[in-house]
């Protein structure tokens, strides 16, 4: 099958997978532009790891809205111009909110959603990053944020569940699936272009990697 770049690449999976990491390695590829979630500038997020229940509503907000403002902007580029690498889908959204969200809380939050999703453009690939506990936490160890201190294995294991869950039933783009363990496409070349065979091997719904032996 003839190879060809997405157009537009959406990298997915739970907190420490290494999504910007791959999305900065494809961007350099692919001389594709990048559109980074910008979880630092998030004021409730250092708040919300140290008491969910108290900030969920408001960083939820922030992220949705900010979110948001970045895909309304790139409905402003020429999408059929340049390839482009985003390290979020912003669909996924809502994994958030009904992980953390209660029920008056997630009905306002559901309403406000369904009326920004509608103005969102479709990735035409959507690659989903996995990877065990222990992997995801020594990776948020290493890159040292100091707003993911507080951050519980408990809830990382609620959210990779979460993510689980919502990429197995995902159907609205062309979806691989890759788990990094046993792979390293930052550091091993041949890792990272055995992956991008794949990702510019066109394919409809879902497709699970495996690694090239």
């Amino acid at each position: 099958m003839k190879q060809q770049i997405p157009n537009y690449i959406a990298v997915e999976g739970v907190i420490g997978v290494g999504k910007t990491s791959l999305t900065r390695r494809l961007a350099e590829r692919f001389h594709a532009s990048t559109v980074l979630e910008e979880v630092e500038t998030n004021p409730f997020l250092s708040s919300f790891y140290g008491d969910r229940r108290a900030y969920a509503f408001q960083t939820q907000l922030f992220f949705l809205l900010s979110r948001f403002r970045q895909q309304q902007s790139m409905t402003q580029q020429d999408l059929f111009g340049q390839t482009m690498v985003a390290d979020y889908l912003f669909a996924k959204d809502r994994i958030f909110a009904y992980l953390n969200l209660d029920r008056n809380e997630l009905a306002l939050y559901e309403t406000l959603w369904k009326l920004l999703e509608q103005k969102t453009a479709r990735p035409d690939l959507v690659i989903y990053l996995q990877a065990d506990l222990d992997t995801l936490q020594r990776r948020i160890r290493e890159r040292g944020r100091s707003f993911e201190h507080n951050l519980s294995r408990e809830y990382l294991a609620e959210l990779s569940e979460a993510y689980n869950h919502y990429f197995f039933h995902y159907s609205e783009t062309p979806l691989l699936v890759v788990n990094v363990g046993g792979i390293d496409f930052v550091k091993r070349e041949p890792d990272f272009d055995d992956l991008v065979a794949k990702i510019c091997t066109p394919h409809p719904g879902t497709r699970y990697y495996v690694p090239k032996k």
